[in-house]
């Protein structure tokens, strides 16, 4: 093949992919399941925040220092703060954008005519996945953005500098976390033929994750190293602990809420198991927006390959299936 003919296969395979992403990215913000959940996060935002403003006073009396930052992390009275919904909400945005990715196309017959077009054929999962993560980008940081600048109204507090980096690499940490939930209900998308199943399936793994592996690794862990009396207790306590920690860690759930945890409070020192004979002559403090990224540096990396790994499985079943017999 000539030079001239693979400049024009990469060329045309960038404008396809490019027209791709255009037209999903277009399909979502103009779709009744982006406007249901634009308002189901941004009510749960309002929620949030009303409930952080509501108990800042006696916050800001027992803690003073990063208080912009209480505006995300803060409790209300029975109301969960910001970082909490995104947590347990945050992956029906991946689940709701990504569950009929494919088989709904392959079902409509709309699937056929895409890849009978003159583009590469892993430009459409490419394309699917892109888009999907450029919506979750734009609804995470338009909420995110906006609710600091009500609170600012609200409050007339000024972030610092330290403050406003924290947030936004909380809120990217937001945008892979829901990835990962988007590239793993594409996955299913593209292993199920219908919709309702593949919802279902993910449905299912984010309920296992939210809800279930924090079960299931303290019953191995209590299996493992039991601690049911008082002389096991004095010996498997630590192994206990750590075992349960590190199982909790497989779940994107657990993952995500310690790293973003660690972010946004500062006081927040370790992420491992601390003994008294560390703690001993230690200073009590505030870690730098550095250390902290040190202490989360492999959650984020973690997150990352559990995205690429679903999106990888997604885009192998993808590029495997014969699409123009189904």
């Amino acid at each position: 093949m000539s030079l001239d003919a693979e400049n024009s296969r990469r060329i045309s395979g960038t404008t396809g992919l490019k027209a791709l992403f255009r037209k999903e990215f277009a399909d979502h913000l103009t779709s009744k399941r982006f406007l249901i959940l634009l308002f189901l996060i941004g009510s749960t935002s309002i929620g949030s925040l009303y409930g952080a403003l509501s108990g800042l006073s006696d916050s800001i009396a027992d803690d003073s220092h990063f208080v912009f930052l209480k505006l995300y992390t803060l409790a209300g009275n029975s109301i969960p703060s910001f970082m909490s919904f995104i947590a347990l909400l945050g992956p029906i945005i991946g689940l709701a954008l990504g569950f009929d990715a494919v088989n709904s196309e392959r079902t409509s017959g709309t699937l056929n005519r895409l890849v009978s077009q003159p583009i590469y054929r892993d430009s459409i999962i490419i394309g699917k996945f892109l888009a999907g993560t450029a919506v979750i980008a734009t609804i995470v940081y338009t909420m995110g953005i906006g609710l600091g600048a009500i609170g600012i109204l609200a409050t007339g507090l000024r972030p610092t500098g330290e403050e406003v980096l924290r947030i936004l690499i909380f809120l990217t940490f937001t945008v892979i976390y829901i990835a990962f939930w988007l590239a793993m209900s594409i996955l299913f998308s593209v292993i199920c033929r219908h919709s309702a199943t593949s919802a279902l399936a993910s449905i299912a793994v984010w309920i296992f994750f939210a809800i279930f592996m924090s079960l299931v690794a303290s019953i191995i862990a209590n299996a493992v190293y039991p601690v049911n009396d008082q002389y096991s207790a004095m010996f498997n306590s630590l192994n206990n602990y750590t075992l349960n920690l590190n199982l909790n860690r497989i779940s994107p759930y657990y993952l995500y809420s310690e790293a973003v945890s660690t972010i946004m409070n500062p006081s927040v020192r370790s992420v491992n198991v601390v003994t008294m004979n560390q703690l001993e002559g230690a200073i009590s403090g505030y870690l730098s927006l550095g250390q902290s990224l040190l202490l989360v540096w492999p959650h984020l990396t973690g997150l990352a390959a559990l995205m690429l790994i679903s999106f990888g499985g997604s885009y192998i079943g993808f590029m495997r299936q014969e699409v123009r017999t189904n």
